[in-house]
């Protein structure tokens, strides 16, 4: 199957809880999210084409005092984890507005999993 993602997802190391809005359950937790989207690790399958407005909660951020961002979504896809017992569910968010849109990568910004090598201080040579 051809990847459709118009942008590379970001990785998260921020323990981010995701609720269903109206129902208040506890969906699961924010795995990867882009501006157009998220993955979401949940203990319950979702079907593809359901439409559900997430409530996700916001990491704390310089500057930024919302606690919870809702968007309206739709499930793209949903398969078993590498872990059995979970399940990575893909949202497509069908709206973003421009606040939402500064927020979500004010989140990517800050909390991104960054896999480039630190630049740690040059040292001379040691005593001889």
């Amino acid at each position: 199957m051809k990847d459709r993602r118009k942008q590379e997802r970001k990785t998260l190391v921020a323990y981010t809880q995701v609720f269903d809005l109206y129902g208040g359950n506890l969906i699961g937790y924010l795995g990867d999210l882009t501006v157009s989207g998220a993955m979401i690790i949940s203990e319950k399958p979702l079907k593809p084409d359901t439409e559900i407005t997430l409530a996700i909660e916001i990491p704390e951020l310089p500057g930024i005092k919302a606690i919870r961002m809702s968007l309206a979504t739709r499930v793209v896809w949903c398969q078993q984890d590498l872990s059995p017992q979970y399940f990575n569910i893909g949202f497509e968010f069908k709206e973003v507005p421009a606040d939402r849109r500064k927020l979500i990568e004010s989140i990517i910004k800050n909390y991104e999993f960054r896999r480039d090598m630190p630049k740690y201080a040059t040292r001379g040579p040691g005593p001889k």
